[in-house]
């Protein structure tokens, strides 16, 4: 059963899965990401569905890691993994979007950060609010990015774009957002679930079976291959981890106010 972190519903051709802890900015905590884990396994069990809409209660889509839990995932898992391999567990379930066959809506109902942005970036479509705020921040944390946002970001918006983003770990505008292709679309903040509602119609009303398959032929043409990626920077970002700059970042973030980094 899918916990009350993660809600969902379907009305038969469209479901949608609602990260449900908006006190904590939806950020990745361990009943986050075990609930959306079953709310995607549902999906992929449900051979009826025609698309799937992703979005989050109150004024984050989702915050990224959440650097007051102390832990990313569960205590046996953790207990036995490498740093790499405990830094990727913590983006496996937002990467099992990549396994639903039928197109994913991101209905960005506020800030994507960090991994939040990762969670967007997965899916195949992306309606921001246009007042709410996206970025990778990682830097500013003193860490490399994760989740395959290095190869990701690049390969939507284009390098020049995704290298600006990456290295002054700046947050923009849904209406900035929209303009350098991140998004689809940005609208008003409560418009946000009604206009992924009316594409997720819209798609649900076409041949299913010819969307699937399209859906399959456009990502294996493109070479698309984010899970390698997210392989290769969870080294990276668990190397990064151990500096003393990451710590600096994060205790900056958490007294809120500016990291002074060292470059150790």
């Amino acid at each position: 059963m899918v916990s009350d972190a993660v809600l969902y519903e379907s009305d038969g051709r469209v479901a949608t899965i609602t990260l449900n802890r908006p006190d904590n900015r939806n950020s990745m905590t361990p009943d986050v990401l075990s609930g959306f884990m079953d709310s995607i396994r549902r999906v992929r069990e449900d051979g009826s569905l025609r698309a799937v809409i992703i979005t989050g209660r109150g004024s984050s889509f989702c915050a990224g890691a959440d650097f007051r839990s102390a832990m990313q995932g569960t205590e046996t898992a953790a207990a036995v993994r490498l740093p790499h391999e405990r830094s990727f567990a913590v983006y496996a379930p937002f990467l099992s979007v990549l396994d639903i066959e039928v197109p994913t809506i991101a209905a960005m109902n506020g800030h994507a950060i960090g991994g939040g942005l990762g969670l967007a970036l997965v899916c195949d479509i992306r309606v921001a609010n246009r007042e709410a705020k996206y970025g990778a921040n990682f830097a500013r944390l003193g860490l490399h990015s994760g989740m395959a946002i290095s190869y990701l970001l690049p390969r939507i918006v284009g390098m020049p774009i995704a290298a600006d983003l990456l290295f002054s770990a700046r947050l923009i505008s849904g209406g900035d957002a929209a303009g350098i292709g991140l998004a689809h679309c940005a609208v008003a903040p409560d418009a946000v679930l009604a206009e992924a509602q009316r594409r997720a119609q819209t798609i649900a009303a076409c041949a299913p079976l010819a969307i699937r398959l399209m859906k399959k032929s456009l990502y294996r043409g493109a070479g698309w291959d984010p899970r390698t990626a997210a392989d290769g920077e969870a080294w990276a970002q668990s190397a990064t981890m151990a500096t003393e700059d990451a710590q600096e970042g994060i205790r900056a973030l958490l007294e809120k106010r500016e990291p002074d980094f060292k470059g150790r």
